[in-house]
Formats: structure tokens, C-alpha cells, sequence
């Protein structure tokens, strides 16, 4: 596979469906001479101002009238300072700490009114279920657990546990539990036979040995609440040996309920970097019952969706810059596509968790990374990829000149290249972007490492640095020289969020190869699969290739071909797919626009002549002969799918301009010398690469 390497050398070896001379020129000479608007799918280019207000969060969300005045109650409505301040309250007398602890009075007076409501709903809970004598002995247990703590006194023996009673209803067993858990975060309790028990919390002291015991406090009020979608965040933390012990700890005691992440702090200083732990609950995997249509209402995720513009930015990139300022993680983010780096592009997108209004508060702070977000709105789903009708393109191609030995007239030659793929079409390749431009090692190469499950293999190819003296390649250059991911993340640049996302798993789990797969596990699904996809996908372009080189635009048997044109290839199901006879070959019953050819998976024929021969000899080449298309311990499945040869440009209009360069001659005399630009506008269905229409008409490769 050495001389897959160069991408040059790949994509020059491609074909061509038309037989015009074409022409040289350049794209892409800023961003803003490729601007790409994705259009959805009912045909509407996504750049288009909504005419829909922005909903309200209570349309979704409904909020009980008896419970608005309580929202200062709500830890995620509180800064970390007033949460803490709020919780410690309850503990006054219980904690010597908590004794010489003196709140602003404005913010005091705030916290009071909050607090009494929330402490008064726990002491009506417990002194309404306990009697007077037992009420008292569970408020001086809870001190003595807390002075035996602060004297660092062993709790064993008897006296390190005390009884309730028993409380025969189940209901009242249940609400007492909560109540109790809720009031005393640094205790637990144990049901025995209708008798509830309360124990010391032994997790909530080894955490105090990690966090202060505020955060402690604050952590398991937050854990027992068990609140759907909620999140809790310690405090900024610039010791990162430190933040892998609390994540370690949290993921060893509770990883089945709740998952850890590390954000860098927002408005951080350059020169002192902190990063904070957000927590969450993991989402259940279990179908769940069947609730009322109210609680439905109550418990529904939300979802915003928006329009996305950016310029020059990676896709993931602007993900990840994204998910930080929402504090959200970048699988939150759904979209139908993606799309250039070095271009203005417009796309939709749909982020779960996070209000329309939560959205629009970042919109100043993140034109300086050269985003914009508008048509902000609440919806009832996230997207999926490619859930879009296509793409519009608005380019600008500069230094027009003729082929090389070609002196014909160059506006003639590009009128007839334009034509000639507007009425011809062109094949349809993927493009180079999906293979990663001029890198030394491509996307399609760690796909097949991770369909071979090369773990270790795929994270060092992912980490392989370019011939370049930056920070992001010492940083890879060190990893691949050390495997240590911890001095790695010190090196590598805040911006570059997948490369750290990884790196902190192979910090966390080790660069072994279960580490690897844990490593692979920080990218959301949409990024995993995408490996697997241009592996499959330079697979493809070499069959095209084979196909055009063997039989030419001839239909032939063994051939597939699309039986209904108006299904997208990506949706083509096998059942639309027929395999061409001897008998329809001779009568030139299709045509070479309805040629289909397999995207590698599990769930796709193959052509039955020379081809499907072809397609078994390369992956025999690739080590992939036994290959089911199914990465179990990444939770990928490739199903595969087909896609037509030829595609088509859709509403292409062009113009031919003048750029006018001013030349000084050795005499001094000005002359005005005229350069060509095409400005050249066309619609692409999904999945479909204008850098490769573009290369059937200019017969130039970029």
C-alpha cells in the first residue's frame, strides 16, 4: 500500500467520463472564494433567515407554577460558590470547618430564603415520618460522624451505624431514604427487613481527601437527586495529576450512573490553563416504561437546532469549541454532513441539552473563532448524516490559463468544459478532503487499521506528525517517541480537541490495546465511523477506477444498476439494486448514469463479472478477506450501501470576469494586463464532491 501515500499520486490516476482539453486555475486562493450552503430536505438552503420565532424554553420544558419561585434551588441554576454556600448551611454545628464560614450578607439574605424552603421540605419530611427522640439522636449521630471525621478517628463498631426503626410502608421507607440522603449527603442508608439503617458514607470521605468537602457535599446531594440531564461541575483545577485521581475515583464508583469529562475553564489566563469536571448521568440503555403524557412532557430532552456558519475551520474543530462554550460534549452535536476546512461553509446542526436562548448567549464570544450561529430554534429530534437533499456552491476559480502546449482560445476551452459536464456529467469520486489533503498518513488508513482492530495501530497513525515544526506536530512527534500521553497533553495546543480528547484517555486507561479501544470511545460515533467510511470510500474510487478502465461506459452483464432514479444512493436499498443480464447488455437496455458500484459492509452484492472478482483480490490485498464489516468493541457496524458512478451538476450558471494587474515595466511605463477568474455556481446531491466536478471540467487535479 506504499504508493497509496502520496494523495497526488492517487488522484491522478482517477479517470475521466468527458474527453474536452480543459484548462489550469486555482481554487480556493482564500475562504472566501468557496462558500458551500448545504440545502435540506425540502430543497431550502439552510443560509435563509427562518421566518419561525425562536421558541420558549417552558414550550418544551413546562414548568409547574408551585415550583417557578424555587429555581435558585436548582444547583445547575447556581454558580459553584452559591451552591456551596447554600449546601454548607445545613451542616452549621455539624462541621468545624463550617463554623468560620462568612457569606456576603446580600448574598446571605439571597441563600436563606432558598435554603429555608429546600431545608424546610426535609424537616417536615423527617420530623413528620420520626418522632421527636429519634429526630434528635439522627442529628447527633450525623455530628459525631463528622467530629469523629475532622479528629481523623477510625468509624468502626457498633456506634458507627444507627437505626431508625422499622417503618413498615414501603412509601414511607422510600421517602425517608431520600430525605435523609438528601439532608445528610455524608451518610447513606441500608434497608434490612422494613428497618432502615444509617451508615457513615465512607465514598464521601475518600472524596473529601480529593475535593474540599463542600464539593463533596454538593457532588452526592447532586448524585442522589438522580435529576435526568442535569450536570455537576467541581471547581477549576489547574493540577492534572489531581483531576485524573477525581476522575479515576468517580468513574471506579460510580461509572455505571454518571460520566466525567474535562473542559478547559472558560476565560481562562494563557499563561495558567485550568480545566473543570463536568459530571453527568450516562443515558439509560434500557427501554423505559411507559410514562403519562404529562410526564413525557416533563422528562423530554431538548433540542436546538441552528444554522452554522464558519470560516476556515475544521468541522471538528468548531464541535469542539462549540461543546466547550455549552458545556456539553461534542456527541451532543448532530448534523447531516460534513464540510470543507478552507471554505465559508453553511450547514445545519442540532445540539441536545442546551436551550435555544443558552445557544444565542455564546453568539458574541464565538465570532472570534469565525462562527456565527442564526435560525436558532427548539425541535423534537437530532439529525443524522445525510439527512440533507445536497449542497450549493458559489466558487471563484482564479489565474485562468490554458493546458500546457494547448494554444486554442481559453474562453472557448472553458465555455466547452462547462458544457461538456453539464450535459456529460462527471464521476463520481470521492473526493481528496475525505482522505485528508496532502497528509503523510490519510483517513482511509486508520479505517482499515480499526477494521483490522489494530487498535494500538490506528491511535499512532491518528498521532503521526506532519514534516512540519509547529506545536501540534512536536507534540505528536514526542507521543510517538515517548507513548506518554500525560507529558503529550502538556504539548499540545488547547484548540485541538480531538487530539486531546484522545490523549486523556491514554492517560486515563494506558496505550495498551484495551486502552486504545477506551481511547478510540473519547470521539463521538459520527467521528469513529467516519474512518471506517474513507477506507470503504477509497475503495470505492479504486473500483470506479477498474470499472471505467475495463468496460468503459458500457453497460455490461454482471453490472448493477439503480431501478428507481428517484432514491438517494445512500438509501438505495438492494431491492432497487438489479443485476444486468446477457440478454439486457445486448439490447442496451440501461445506460452507464444508472451503473451502481458497492460502498464496502455487510449488506451489499457485488458485480457479477471481472469487478466482483476485483473487489475479493483487494480485500485478500488488504488483510480484510474474512471481514464482517463489524467492530464490536467500538460499536461500529458498516451495513455499506452503493452509489451511481456519474453524477450530474444541478442549476450551474457561470460567468467569466477580468482581474486587472498593473505590470511596470523596465521602461516605468504601466500596462494594464487582464486575468481571467470563472465565478461558477452549481447544486450537488449528498455525498457528492465539487472539487472532484470541478476536476472533470478543468481536467486538472488539485
Amino acid at each position: 500500500m506504499e504508493e497509496d501515500t502520496d494523495f497526488r499520486i492517487r488522484f491522478s490516476s482517477l479517470c475521466f467520463i468527458t474527453d474536452h482539453v480543459g484548462f489550469h486555475g486555482t481554487i480556493k486562493s482564500s475562504p472566501s472564494d468557496f462558500v458551500v450552503i448545504e440545502i435540506d430536505e425540502q430543497g431550502q438552503l439552510v443560509n435563509k433567515a427562518s421566518d419561525e420565532p425562536i421558541h420558549k424554553v417552558n414550550k418544551i420544558l413546562p414548568v409547574p407554577n408551585n415550583l417557578a419561585k424555587k429555581t435558585n434551588l436548582d444547583p445547575q441554576n447556581l454558580s459553584f460558590d452559591e451552591r456551596s454556600n447554600q449546601e454548607v448551611s445545613t451542616l452549621a454545628g455539624c462541621s468545624g470547618d463550617d463554623q468560620n464560614y462568612e457569606p456576603g450578607s446580600e448574598k446571605e439574605d439571597t441563600i436563606e430564603d432558598g435554603t429555608s424552603k429546600g431545608e424546610e421540605e426535609n424537616i417536615d419530611v423527617l420530623g413528620s415520618l420520626l418522632d421527636e427522640k429519634t429526630n434528635e439522636l439522627l442529628n447527633r449521630f450525623a455530628c459525631d460522624v463528622k467530629e469523629k471525621w475532622n479528629s481523623k478517628t477510625e468509624l468502626i463498631g457498633p456506634s458507627s451505624e444507627f437505626s431508625l426503626g422499622r417503618i413498615l410502608d414501603k412509601n414511607q421507607r422510600a421517602i425517608l431514604h431520600s430525605a435523609l440522603r438528601q439532608k445528610f449527603p455524608f451518610l447513606i442508608t441500608v434497608g434490612k427487613n422494613s428497618e432502615i439503617v444509617v451508615k457513615p458514607n465512607l465514598e464521601y470521605q475518600e472524596l473529601c481527601h480529593l475535593v474540599s468537602e463542600e464539593e463533596a457535599f454538593d457532588f452526592f446531594k447532586y448524585l442522589d437527586a438522580k435529576k435526568e440531564n442535569s450536570k455537576f461541575t467541581f471547581k477549576p483545577d489547574i493540577n492534572k495529576d489531581h483531576r485524573k485521581a477525581v476522575h479515576h475515583f468517580i468513574n471506579k464508583k460510580f461509572g455505571n450512573l454518571v460520566e466525567t469529562k474535562s473542559f478547559p475553564e472558560p476565560n481562562y489566563a494563557a499563561d495558567n490553563p485550568k480545566a473543570v469536571i463536568t459530571v453527568r448521568f450516562r443515558e439509560k440503555a434500557h427501554k423505559p416504561r411507559k410514562r403519562s403524557l404529562h410526564e413525557c412532557q416533563g422528562r423530554r430532552v431538548i433540542y436546538t437546532a441552528f444554522t452554522l456558519r464558519k470560516e476556515n475551520l475544521e468541522m471538528f474543530e468548531a464541535v469542539g469549541f462549540l461543546a466547550i462554550k455549552l458545556g456539553v460534549i461534542p456527541s451532543d452535536f448532530s448534523y447531516a454532513g460534513l464540510k470543507d476546512k478552507k471554505a465559508i461553509t453553511y450547514q445545519a446542526m442540532v445540539v441536545r441539552k442546551v436551550t435555544p436562548e443558552r445557544l444565542k448567549n455564546i453568539e458574541k464570544e464565538i465570532e472570534k473563532k469565525r462562527m456565527n450561529v442564526f435560525n436558532i430554534q427548539s425541535v423534537d429530534d437530532s439529525l443524522r448524516l445525510g439527512q440533507l437533499k445536497g449542497n450549493h456552491f458559489d466558487i471563484v476559480i482564479r489565474n485562468l490559463k490554458n493546458q500546457i502546449n494547448d494554444s486554442a482560445n481559453l474562453r472557448e476551452r472553458i465555455l466547452e468544459a462547462v458544457e461538456n459536464v453539464k450535459n456529460k456529467g462527471f464521476v463520481n469520486y470521492y473526493g481528496p478532503q475525505r482522505f485528508g489533503i496532502g497528509r503523510k498518513v490519510h483517513t482511509d488508513q486508520i479505517g482499515l487499521a480499526l477494521l483490522k482492530s489494530e487498535m494500538v495501530k490506528a491511535v499512532q497513525l491518528f498521532l503521526t506528525p506532519e514534516e512540519l515544526d509547529d506545536p501540534v506536530n512536536r507534540a505528536k512527534k514526542y507521543f510517538l517517541q515517548t507513548e506518554d500521553a500525560k507529558g503529550t497533553l502538556t504539548l499540545m495546543p488547547e484548540f485541538k480537541v480531538r487530539e486531546r480528547a484522545l490523549l486523556e484517555s491514554l492517560h486515563r486507561f494506558g496505550v495498551t490495546e484495551e486502552g486504545c479501544i477506551q481511547a478510540w470511545f473519547s470521539f463521538p460515533h459520527s467521528m469513529r465511523i467516519f474512518y471506517v467510511h474513507a477506507y470503504s470510500s477509497k475503495i470505492w474510487n479504486e473500483a470506479v477506477s477498474y470499472r471505467l478502465a475495463t468496460y468503459g461506459s458500457r453497460v455490461v452483464e454482471g453490472d448493477l444498476v439503480c431501478l428507481d432514479e428517484d432514491i438517494d444512493d445512500e438509501h438505495l436499498p438492494s431491492s432497487k439494486v438489479h443485476l444486468v443480464t446477457e440478454e439486457e447488455e445486448s439490447a442496451n437496455t440501461y445506460a452507464i448514469h444508472q451503473v451502481v458500484l458497492p460502498v464496502l459492509g455487510y449488506n451489499i452484492q457485488y458485480p457479477k463479472n471481472k469487478l466482483g472478482k476485483w473487489y475479493q483480490e483487494v480485500l485478500s490485498r488488504d488483510g480484510l478477506q474474512t471481514c464482517r464489516f463489524k467492530i464490536p468493541t467500538l460499536k461500529l457496524n458498516v451495513p455499506g450501501c452503493y452509489r451511481k458512478i456519474l453524477k450530474h451538476p444541478c442549476n450551474l450558471s457561470y460567468q467569466l470576469i477580468e482581474d486587472h494587474d498593473i505590470d511596470v515595466t523596465k521602461e516605468g511605463s504601466h500596462i494594464d494586463e487582464a486575468t481571467l477568474s470563472l465565478l461558477i455556481s452549481f447544486d450537488l446531491d449528498a455525498s457528492c464532491y465539487a472539487t472532484v466536478c470541478l476536476r472533470e471540467i478543468m481536467k486538472h487535479d488539485f
